[in-house]
């Protein structure tokens, strides 16, 4: 029976086969001859209260696909799961470095299937919806199909509240608005992707932030992602995951791979906001009967210097780092695009021209003077905020003409 044939199970389904021996007789060891259409792959760390039930519905899947297939798990347990994992048919391998992402990582390189399904070993995934999961993933021609939890059934206690209503919806909101991923459940970990699709992915993370890195890609890759809703079990075991540690650490590579948002929309914000009020400031226009001053100069003049310095960041954070999803603002994209080290050095000198032409006057009012205390004037906060400016282009220029080297 062919994969593409298959009338796949509903939801929450439990009606699969319950005889292992036509599994058994499709599931395929690590020096087969054949050729898996199916590899399912499952990082283990301490799993053995629930590794039993989850290859065991892993085969029931298989028998009502009826293709060849492997299941490998990634273990890197201290408990009995690779044992209990082989005595049941399952291909180990034992990864070199820790981590959830690594040895994901480190089994996908092992992994010959046509299309590749992971899950956590804990049995919160059932994995019996894996044939829903692929029929998705064919018709709709996707590259790859999650379960959404977010969208399905969470069942009582199998997740925490603080997850369920605030950190899973909030950092799925971070990730669609960086990315453009359009999912409702970014973390879920039981997905199947199609394997020139996961060969596309540049995936480099090892930690827990992997399930989010691996949207992350497809989504700026423009890649196909479709989800049906799933139900969410209560897992068997210890959770491996903190809360707060390993929710930071998405929300900071999220950040990280995304300078455009982390650095550059906030800095031309910040930019605009304070020649704008520079701007008012010298003028003297009045504001609902509020005429800004010099006080309001000083306030313009920090945040024209603190956004310029912010969008200086988003340009070398995408010059130097290669991030995920590269800035498309039109100041960043044209910076990139058209200033080298000449343009960008001829404009900081004009620019710091401007400031010293401006402190000249000012030095030749002082010296008139005769060398006595000025007052602090809107032309003294225009000066200096140029010359900062001017100098900084010119030294960005030069840095990112030796980086780009």
């Amino acid at each position: 029976m062919s994969i593409e044939n298959q009338q796949p199970q509903q939801a929450g389904s439990r009606q699969l086969p319950q005889d292992h021996s036509e599994a058994n007789d499709l599931l395929l060891d690590a020096d087969s001859d054949l050729t898996p259409r199916l590899s399912i792959v499952m990082p283990t760390l301490n799993e053995e209260e629930g590794i039993t039930d989850c290859v065991e519905r892993i085969k029931r899947s298989i028998a009502h696909l009826g293709v060849p297939a492997e299941i490998i798990v990634s273990d890197s347990s201290t408990d009995r799961t690779p044992e209990i994992a082989e005595e049941l048919g399952a291909i180990v391998v034992t990864p070199d470095e820790p981590g959830y992402g690594y040895a994901y990582r480190y089994a996908f390189e092992r992994a010959r299937g046509e299309y590749i399904v992971i899950g956590d070993a804990d049995t919160t995934y059932d994995f019996e919806d894996i044939p829903r999961l692929l029929d998705h993933l064919q018709k709709e021609n996707a590259d790859m199909v999650m379960g959404s939890r977010l969208s399905g059934e969470i069942k009582s206690g199998a997740m925490p509240a603080l997850h369920q209503y605030i950190g899973n919806p909030l950092l799925t909101k971070f990730l669609n608005t960086f990315y453009g991923a359009g999912v409702s459940d970014a973390h879920s970990g039981f997905r199947i992707i199609r394997r020139e699709s996961l060969e596309a992915l540049d995936l480099k993370t090892n930690g827990m932030e992997f399930a989010s890195e691996m949207i992350m890609e497809a989504g700026a890759s423009d890649m196909k992602i479709v989800e049906v809703p799933i139900t969410y079990h209560e897992r068997e075991g210890e959770a491996n995951l903190e809360s707060f540690r390993d929710g930071w650490r998405h929300v900071r590579f999220m950040l990280e791979n995304a300078p455009g948002y982390l650095f550059s929309v906030p800095g031309i914000v910040l930019s605009a906001l304070g020649v704008l009020v520079m701007g008012l400031a010298t003028v003297g226009v009045a504001i609902s009967g509020v005429t800004p001053g010099v006080h309001s100069m000083i306030a313009g003049s920090l945040l024209t210097i603190v956004g310029y310095q912010a969008i200086s960041l988003g340009v070398f954070a995408a010059v130097t780092s290669d991030p995920i999803q590269k800035p498309e603002d039109p100041i960043t994209t044209w910076a990139l695009e058209n200033i080298g080290l000449e343009y960008g050095a001829a404009a900081g000198v004009v620019l710091f021209g401007f400031g010293v032409a401006g402190a000249l006057v000012l030095v030749g009012q002082w010296a008139a003077s005769g060398f006595s205390t000025l007052p602090f004037t809107t032309l003294s906060l225009a000066s200096f905020t140029a010359i900062v400016i001017g100098l900084q282009t010119v030294f960005s220029s030069f840095f990112l003409s030796s980086v780009e080297r």
